[in-house]
């Protein structure tokens, strides 16, 4: 048995309750991460971003979606959460790139609500206002104000 231990950093510059509350739920989902990819390998399955050939090998069925590149790294993201066994192949043979993404038949339900939380992030993505636009608009504003005047005059020192 090997003895393990955990480090955990957190840089701030006043450790308030809510940072260590913060801190306490990343690592309690870190972990549950850890244990279930555990679970999953102890089985002999590989679990989350896997190749197509294991995603296949397990005789499930794979079925596979198009999706565009226009977020891959956060919808990734949702499909970890999720749980859902996948595989992402670009195909380089048109010109956008497409992108499938496979996942196991069974994961059908799974995957559709990944996809509404995903498509959720994107509208709310697009709804925010550009900040670029703001401050553009805001440097509109302060040029349109009128600078004060000032003039230097020098005073007869002759009185």
């Amino acid at each position: 048995m090997e003895n393990r231990t955990v480090n955990l950093a957190i840089s701030t510059t006043k450790l308030t309750g809510r940072v260590m509350m913060a801190a306490y739920r990343k690592f309690t989902q870190y972990r549950r991460s850890l244990k279930t990819k555990a679970t999953a390998q102890a089985k002999g399955k590989p679990c989350g971003e896997q190749t197509i050939d294991q995603l296949v090998g397990q005789n499930q069925g794979a079925t596979n979606i198009e999706i565009d590149r226009t977020d891959l790294k956060g919808f990734k993201r949702i499909l970890e959460k999720y749980g859902v066994d996948y595989a992402i192949t670009k195909s380089a043979a048109q010109v956008p790139p497409r992108y499938l993404v496979f996942f196991k038949a069974r994961d059908g339900d799974v995957l559709t609500a990944a996809f509404q939380e995903y498509s959720a992030t994107l509208t709310q993505k697009q709804k925010r206002p550009s900040v670029l636009k703001q401050l553009r608009k805001f440097k509109a504003l302060v040029a349109a104000i009128p600078q004060k005047v000032r003039n230097k005059e020098k005073e007869d020192k002759s009185r």
